[in-house]
């Protein structure tokens, strides 16, 4: 339409965001270091549109990512002599490992009610019925409470804790040997304030002496820094909601996967993950599963954000 924006505007796209961002991310946020590139803020992906996933919320909720949780993947490895499995012995490394693995998902890292997960309760309580309406507003009364019942989702529960997830388990190769040895990773989702030492420690002492207990992959990073929700930039994507999205609350938010925006954190304080699609709840199992996908409409709704954003944020 001959639109010639006043500002200069970047778009990025990494081919390995979904392994790190090493080769993609990395690569180009050298490249805008080495031209002085200095961006008022950044958007990525992240937040999404929340539909009918909110207790008490009869309204979309537009969750503006303002921190990502951290990262990192824990090897676990136990040993032991083998042999054959007609004389095994009390524990072999398969059942030690195992133990191990059920210890730390009995014993989580403790819940916290803070930082983006708080506010985002706080600009949400004035759209709840009154009863929910009351415990949001009074999170110095109700938190307790509130940790309690978010502990039994598992999607609350994310926003409220370091997260703990076995995701490999391998050991023996024949059913009738013993393994001499056993391995397992668990991933952990890193909220703000917790750290990859502390998780490491955390690691150790609950499951113990006897594992030989490191850090593994290339991915692991701490939690980023949480962007000031007071920023001219945050209010540019809330007014740009308002205009493409206007049945929607806009709201803070944690991101509890990850995103390559960590490796553009030196550029701004300002960095948002956001995309406008509209999600309920059995659509989160769709996200890297089967049958993953986007509405017709709403990806026209998604465009139409995206150029309201470049026409607002350009002047």
């Amino acid at each position: 339409k001959g639109f010639q924006p006043d500002r200069t505007i970047y778009f990025a796209f990494g081919h390995d965001e979904e392994v790190g961002g090493k080769y993609g991310a990395a690569e180009i946020a050298k490249l805008l270091a080495q031209r002085g590139v200095k961006p008022a803020f950044i958007l990525d992906e992240g937040g999404l549109i929340a539909v009918d996933a909110i207790p008490g919320l009869t309204r979309p909720a537009a969750m503006v990512s303002t921190v990502e949780k951290g990262y990192l993947s824990v090897e676990l490895v136990a040993r032991s002599e083998g042999g054959h499995s007609s004389m095994p012995p009390p524990h072999s490394a398969i059942g030690t490992l195992a133990a191990a693995v059920e210890k730390l998902e009995d014993n989580q890292m403790p819940a916290r009610l803070a930082g983006a997960t708080r506010r985002s309760y706080q600009y949400l309580a004035p759209e709840m019925p009154f009863g929910p309406r009351v415990i949001l507003a009074n999170l110095w009364l109700f938190g307790p409470l509130l940790e309690r019942q978010a502990a039994a989702d598992p999607a609350a529960n994310a926003r409220i804790r370091t997260t703990t997830a076995p995701t490999i388990f391998q050991g023996g190769i024949k059913e009738n040997v013993l393994p001499h040895e056993a391995r397992a990773v668990v991933n952990f989702r890193i909220l703000p304030g917790d750290s990859i030492q502390g998780v490491l420690r955390h690691v150790r002492d609950t499951v113990g002496s006897g594992l030989r207990v490191s850090p593994t992959g290339d991915a692991n990073s701490e939690p980023s820094p949480e962007s000031d929700v007071r920023a001219p930039e945050f209010a540019l994507i809330q007014r740009t909601l308002a205009q493409t999205f206007p049945d929607a609350i806009v709201s803070p938010n944690l991101l509890s996967g990850g995103t390559d925006t960590k490796r553009y954190r030196a550029f701004t304080p300002n960095v948002y993950r956001f995309v406008p699609m509209r999600l309920k709840p059995e659509d989160l199992k769709r996200i890297h599963g089967i049958n993953e996908r986007v509405g017709i409409a709403n990806y026209g709704e998604i465009v139409r954000f995206y150029a309201q954003l470049i026409r607002n944020g350009s002047v």
